[in-house]
């Protein structure tokens, strides 16, 4: 019968999960040749070559994006909690309001209050550059890729202010926002500057709309809840 079964290759009998097991998996995954670090390269210097071809021509060469943000917003969430840093909004949970809730749950579950931030985004993107031909979910996987670098810009600036202890958050949300506008833009046409105007238009709008929902949900609720 062999070790492996003739109709589908599955193997027979699977290995028994141990130590061997979860250090093949981390390794997996930090892999530098289609792993975390190998998207990160790529990402660092050509976004929009490298998104555009996993769209087109091969998906196997960077992490799978939805993975990408999560993995990259919990690595922040890691870094910022071991340093105790905290923002604005953690600074004003004592006020216990329904929008402060809200805003911290987006602090607390960083992955998936990510991701929401990108349908956003991705929304006015499709709008802005809607003479391009790439559909809603496609711009959307953009953002995961564009967001999860972000994330990784806020990663080394909260490093630097638990090492250093100064504040670096303003500097950090900079540097995050000036590369997702690059990225986007390298996405779409690195060589006109409206390109960058666009994509730094929709990335602020998207947060905008974000916070403003989140205030406008918070503030009925506390209404209701009087």
């Amino acid at each position: 019968m062999g070790n492996y079964c003739s109709e589908c290759g599955h193997p027979v009998a699977l290995k028994r999960i141990n130590g061997h097991y979860l250090l093949h998996e981390i390794e997996h995954v930090l892999h530098f040749e289609r792993g975390i670090l190998y998207t990160i390269k790529e990402l660092m210097f050509r976004p929009g070559t490298n998104i555009k071809r996993f769209f087109s021509d091969d998906r196997s060469r960077l992490v799978k994006p939805v993975i990408f943000i999560i993995v990259t917003s919990l690595i922040y969430t890691i870094v910022s909690h071991f340093f105790h840093i905290e923002s604005m909004i953690s600074r004003d949970l004592a006020a216990q309001s329904s929008v402060t809730k809200i805003l911290g749950w987006t602090e607390s579950h960083m992955g998936y209050s990510n991701i929401l931030l990108g349908a956003l985004i991705a929304l006015f993107t499709k709008l802005i550059f809607r003479k391009y031909s790439y559909n809603y979910f496609e711009i959307l996987i953009l953002l995961c890729f564009v967001m999860g670098f972000g994330m990784l810009i806020y990663t080394l600036f909260s490093l630097l202010e638990g090492l250093t202890h100064i504040d670096f958050k303003i500097i950090s949300a900079v540097f995050a926002i000036g590369y997702c506008t690059w990225a986007i833009a390298h996405f779409f046409n690195p060589l006109k500057l409206t390109s960058y105007i666009k994509a730094f238009f929709a990335y602020i709008m998207g947060m905008i709309i974000y916070y403003l929902l989140a205030i406008l949900i918070g503030s009925m609720i506390d209404l209701i809840l009087k």
